[in-house]
């Protein structure tokens, strides 16, 4: 059996670069240091799903020129892409072309900003992949985007014509696989962190008090980051 590449899709964590929305509302620094540790959990999340399903972690990343930054960042077998142009699309497709070309029977591609993602969310993905037949596995997000996204051929007929950024961008990638007749599978909805409200939900989750994502992975990076910090406000 061949390995499933699941790759993290991060910027290298720099203030004044990462965060940019958290950074308006806690710091430059503070939004820095918590996207170190998103990173971080995610990764973990990687690593702890099962070796024997086959599987190897990638930091896809960008800037040029941050791979020392990613190195300390990621587990010592994760291995280092370098994002493909800016465009949310070309570095999406790009990454899938490249992780396919690498050998590997299907690609996972994971949003960094996801700190307690579920491992058994992973786990599913990569079952889900190795289903037969050409086919996509999408992970909606609360945001109506997608924090992962499986498949088996680089299909630029997903990643065009999309909206990036916006509440539409889930169901359109669904509507454009169904044009081209591929398979899709769904896997529950999970959250990213990219601004102070979505902070406070992963507060309330980490201190178990959040009702709507419940049974979400440990986050100890994270956990650690903000144990001493205040629940912040809207």
């Amino acid at each position: 059996m061949s390995a499933a590449a699941i790759g993290i899709i991060c910027k290298a964590p720099q203030p004044g670069r990462s965060k940019t929305r958290l950074a308006r509302a806690i710091g430059e620094v503070a939004a820095s240091e918590l996207s170190a540790c998103f990173v971080r959990d995610v990764a973990a999340a990687i690593e702890a799903v099962p070796a024997a399903l086959g599987r190897r972690g990638y930091g896809v990343y960008a800037p040029a020129g941050a791979e020392d930054i990613m190195r300390r960042l990621l587990p010592a077998e994760f291995e280092l892409l370098l994002q493909a142009g800016n465009d949310l699309g070309h570095v999406l497709l790009g990454a899938t072309r490249a992780l396919l070309d690498a050998g590997h029977d299907c690609v996972l591609l994971v949003n960094g900003d996801s700190p307690t993602l579920p491992s058994r969310l992973l786990i599913q993905a990569v079952e889900a992949m190795r289903e037969p037949g050409d086919r996509m596995v999408l992970g909606p997000a609360s945001d109506g985007g997608y924090y992962l996204i499986g498949l088996k051929q680089p299909h630029k007929h997903l990643f065009t014509q999309i909206a990036w950024g916006t509440e539409t961008v889930a169901r359109s990638t669904c509507e454009r696989a169904a044009e081209i007749g591929l398979a899709a599978t769904l896997l529950p909805e999970w959250y990213d962190v990219d601004d102070i409200e979505t902070l406070r939900w992963l507060q309330d989750e980490l201190a178990g008090r959040s009702t709507r994502f419940r049974g979400g992975g440990f986050a100890p990076a994270s956990r650690a980051l903000l144990k001493d910090v205040p629940q912040v406000s809207k």
